[in-house]
């Protein structure tokens, strides 16, 4: 794989209550380099813990400064328990933090109800 020489990139954060993945990607939006707990190798339940969350920022980052990122914009999507685990890891991987957003869609009015059902 080729090195290359960014600066300043995006962390993207996705939370599910099953996995956490993390992609770092520079300000166009193309992939540096990604990494999710079921990539390191946790399996079915442990997965989902603030643990895999954490192993998942460290080889993230580490792979980050190896293509020269300084700066990061962190977006946060979802509601799993690693959100705060994975942040504090990038936090402290001494990458400057510029922003940090929380981007996790909300439905405005949902999928629609079954229909009522009805006896013969």
């Amino acid at each position: 794989k080729a090195k290359k020489n960014v600066p300043s990139a995006i962390a993207h954060i996705h939370t599910t209550f099953n996995n956490t993945i993390i992609t770092i990607t520079d300000m166009k939006g193309d992939t540096i380099c990604w990494s999710s707990s079921g990539a390191i190798g946790f399996k079915g339940s442990k997965k989902n813990t603030p643990y895999a969350a954490q192993l998942v920022a460290q080889t993230v980052a580490k792979t980050a400064k190896e293509n020269g990122v300084k700066t990061l914009t962190i977006r946060i999507k979802g509601f799993g328990p690693g959100k705060d685990s994975a942040l504090r890891q990038l936090q402290a991987s001494d990458f400057e933090v510029s922003e940090i957003r929380n981007v996790t869609s909300l439905p405005h009015n949902g999928v629609r109800k079954p229909k009522k059902f009805r006896r013969r």
